[in-house]
């Protein structure tokens, strides 16, 4: 057999029991169906049924709240090194069955399996990650004074709910799981309606690792239903999201009122600056690879090129050459590096600002239309000849659609990188470095990579500036979200205590 034949043999063998079954709710360790009902997940690859998914609502929301706030006590009181061990079990779980998860991964989303295949090691290494530091999650300072000794220490904020998206929801279901359960809270996850296979795997291994019943409940659903009682809910202490700026705000709004502390990673438009005297070669690469890689559907896309205009002729000729060379295709062929979009809602959208950009005035120089009559495949798109004042040069695609803008000096540049409502990344290719360490400083952003493409650090903060985010993931930067600071002050001796009334 060919390499996707074989491959769409094992997708088979693994969605057989979701066929037969449907994708069911976790809760309190017992499978749950929806007190809504079933929806149905869709391939974007030829649109055919997945499996119905249990559609949960608030009555669904309620019982798993619940469940984690019982089950919050005995897991925030067992000591870090058990918990460490709980994780680590969870990670080789998460490796033993990283092909199987890749391949639903790449069928449930659209993304191509040349990146889906390490996706899943990428999640056992966030998990692995938060293992280690789990014993020295509530670690404090030691602050004294002449009086008295400060001590600080760190305790999980409680039950928390963690809202996913559907472009790369495995990975990214991990990097906000694993810190939660590291620091001791409990978690109710709701995992994007249009990918929500692979959290139903995750719940599975977490929970065959040993994790405690009611520890991480699993409730999928729609948005606006169990996402809305979610992040209503009393007994939920915090809400972790990923997703569009726009729901972010309406998060924010539905979790006033019981105040809930929020994190949220939001959406981007985000500059990739090319001057003329960086390594071409290099930056088209990355240029390249930072907008069209997993279709395009990324937070941290670089979705606007800046190039100085003394080599914008040069430079555009070469990435539309390479734009115009890269494989659409199904996302299980190894050859693949643009598979489909996620929905016929999203190609819609981002179709749509094909015609946008052609009605903004821009030049469409590659790509913009649709691959084949079954599936959503789209052509990786380049419009040239844009103004910072262009819809397609503010607003979020959230797809394999670049917009590319000159500019003559650097003040240039550097007006135009800050001139859209967010501010996630930046991408600086430059060999001067004074001047990336003078754009750098002034560019608004929260993440900035100098001659590089997005290469993660787990240690690192992760998060953005203006609409694209509130808060910072990585390291010691996620147990500052899922954990309240305490601090005690012993007096040292005698200091003087005014006397009232005496």
């Amino acid at each position: 057999m060919s390499d996707l034949a074989t491959q769409l043999a094992k997708l088979d063998g693994h969605l057989a029991r979701f066929r037969d079954k449907g994708i069911l709710n976790l809760i309190d360790g017992q499978d749950v169906p929806g007190a809504g009902g079933v929806f149905e997940t869709n391939s974007p690859v030829d649109e055919s049924l997945i499996a119905p998914v249990a559609r949960g609502t608030a009555a669904d929301i309620d019982r798993a709240a619940k469940a984690a706030k019982a089950a919050f006590p005995a897991w925030a009181a067992m000591p870090g090194d058990q918990r460490k061990a709980i994780l680590h079990r969870i990670a080789d779980l998460i490796e033993a069955r990283a092909e199987e998860i890749a391949l639903c991964e790449c069928w449930d989303t659209g993304q191509a399996w040349r990146f889906m295949s390490k996706a899943a090691l990428r999640g056992a290494e966030n998990f692995r990650f938060f293992a280690d530091l789990a014993p020295s999650a509530r670690d404090g300072q030691s602050l004294p004074t002449r009086d008295h000794l400060n001590v600080t220490t760190r305790k999980p904020i409680g039950p928390v709910g963690v809202i996913t998206p559907w472009n790369t929801p495995f990975m990214l279901s991990t990097w906000k799981i694993a810190p939660a359960l590291a620091a001791g809270c409990t978690v109710v996850h709701k995992p994007a309606e249009f990918s929500p296979l692979s959290a139903r795997l995750l719940a599975e291994i977490c929970h065959e690792a040993g994790l405690p019943p009611g520890v991480l409940n699993l409730v999928n659903g729609l948005g606006e239903e169990a996402g809305k009682a979610l992040t209503e809910h009393p007994d939920i202490k915090a809400i972790a999201f990923v997703g569009e700026s726009r729901t972010g705000s309406m998060i924010m709004r539905q979790g006033a009122e019981t105040l809930k502390r929020v994190h949220f990673e939001l959406g981007g438009k985000n500059p990739v600056v090319v001057f003329d005297d960086a390594d071409l070669e290099r930056a088209l690469d990355a240029v390249i690879f930072m907008i069209y890689s997993l279709n395009g559907e990324r937070c941290t896309s670089s979705s606007r090129l800046l190039v100085q205009d003394t080599i914008a002729e040069k430079f555009h000729a070469m990435l539309v050459s390479r734009v115009n060379n890269i494989k659409v295709g199904h996302p299980l062929d190894p050859a693949t590096e643009i598979g489909p979009l996620i929905h016929k809602t999203h190609f819609d959208k981002v179709t749509s600002y094909v015609e946008i950009g052609h009605q903004d005035g821009a030049s469409l120089a590659a790509g913009g239309n649709r691959v084949g009559d079954k599936g959503w495949f789209i052509r990786p798109t380049l419009f040239t000849n844009a103004r910072s004042d262009m819809r397609i040069a503010q607003e979020e695609v959230f797809g394999p659609f670049l917009t590319s803008l000159t500019f003559k000096d650097e003040s240039e540049a550097l007006a135009i990188a800050n001139s859209t409502a967010y501010g996630l990344t930046g991408y600086i290719w430059t060999n001067d470095l004074t001047r990336a360490m003078r754009f750098s400083d002034a560019l608004e952003a929260g993440m900035i990579w100098v001659n590089s493409e997005n290469v993660r650090h787990l240690p690192t903060p992760f998060g953005g500036v203006k609409a694209s985010g509130i808060g910072r993931d990585g390291g010691d930067w996620s147990f500052e979200f899922y954990m309240e600071q305490k601090n005690t002050a012993f007096a040292l001796g005698q200091h003087k205590i005014q006397r009232l009334g005496a």
